[in-house]
């Protein structure tokens, strides 16, 4: 059978080669801006190369890796039809995942499904997830786009993706740094960042009944603008942090939560109590809360609750921590301690009530 015969019969079986070639041209121009010196070639191979004699400089170079999804907020991209923001959604899940143990995130790749290629929606996502590189200081190092016909309908997409970085072996950061007084430094998310839209769209679009494009005085915008606000890429302001503070640890926070995340980098001798009074989660957390009657420990089980990253900091040294936060443009406070655990070991306390609750 000739080329043209075979390319007519995958067409006709929802797959269009040409579609996908022009995405390729349409997107490389963002791929070009998410460079690092160590990348090496540009798109189009089979394989992406980062130089990996940028590590000689290390004296025990620890590699570390991530791998992500942004779920169900997808469904709110394509709904309102704009997927140039999704990107920072995925990076942010990625390289902040990497940070929290003192890594560098060096490269990442991306992988977009989607039932039907259409080469000006998947550069916009490529661009999101480009520009969102260069916020977080990675580069882009590859990726994939396949067609899915049958599997996801023509306007369908899925996003995810994987990051490597790296970290000196002594400069590593965890439990095992953590010590009793460590205050614990909040920092403000952007939102609702990535996690808990299965929650929200059904607690908003389906029983309330709101549309996406309802203007919601409380939020100042609507509701679809809300729900599609990028997620905070936190990357370079943390390892930054980690640099010019006596940071012992640091904890994204994601599914799960504020209090099940900062347990997790915990050591088992040690609780932490955080005060609620410290700050007034964004208006967008209320108001899940009050439409949905959700009780207050499945909200603060399932989303941020305006805090993105906590840092567990040495108390001499978080006036400073705040301020380098600051010189990155990352609001945050002292929220809470670490203590001695009683009976539970690891555990995390919230106390009190937010101001606006």
């Amino acid at each position: 059978m000739s080329d043209a015969g075979t390319s007519n019969a995958y067409a006709a079986a929802g797959v269009s080669i040409e579609a996908g070639d022009k995405a390729v041209e349409l997107m490389k121009v963002w791929i070009d801006k998410a460079r690092r010196p160590e990348m090496i070639g540009g798109i189009g191979g089979f394989a992406g190369l980062f130089d990996a004699s940028a590590l000689k400089s290390y004296e025990r170079p620890l590699l570390a890796t991530s791998a992500d999804g942004v779920g169900t907020k997808v469904a709110i991209a394509q709904a309102l039809d704009r997927h140039d923001t999704i990107g920072f959604d995925l990076v942010g899940m990625l390289v902040d995942d990497l940070v929290v143990c003192g890594a560098e995130p060096l490269f990442l790749t991306d992988y977009i499904a989607t039932g039907r290629v259409v080469p000006e929606r998947v550069a916009a996502i490529v661009k999101g997830i480009a520009e969102a590189c260069v916020a977080a200081g990675c580069a882009l190092l590859g990726g994939e786009t396949a067609e899915h016909p049958g599997l996801l309908g023509e306007d369908e997409y899925d996003v995810a993706g994987s990051t490597t970085g790296v970290v000196e072996a002594d400069r590593l950061l965890g439990p095992g740094r953590v010590r009793p007084g460590d205050v614990v430094v909040a920092m403000e998310s952007s939102g609702l960042h990535s996690n808990g839209y299965s929650l929200v769209r059904h607690v908003l679009l389906t029983p309330a009944g709101w549309s996406l494009d309802r203007h919601v005085d409380e939020l100042g915008r609507t509701l679809g603008e809300e729900l599609l606000e990028p997620t905070r890429i936190y990357a370079r302001a943390c390892l930054a942090l980690a640099d010019r503070t006596r940071t012992h640890a640091m904890s994204h926070i994601t599914g799960g939560g504020l209090a099940a995340n900062l347990e997790r980098v915990l050591p088992v001798e040690l609780a932490a109590t955080i005060d609620r009074t410290t700050w007034s989660p964004q208006p967008v957390f209320d108001l899940v809360r009050r439409v949905g009657a959700v009780p207050q420990p499945d909200l603060e089980m399932t989303l941020n609750c305006g805090v993105g990253m906590v840092a567990l900091t040495h108390p001499d040294d978080a006036d400073a921590a705040i301020a380098v936060l600051a010189e990155h443009g990352v609001r945050s406070w002292v929220a809470g301690e670490v203590t001695p655990a009683t009976d539970r070991g690891g555990a995390v306390t919230l106390v009190n009530q937010h101001p606006s609750w």
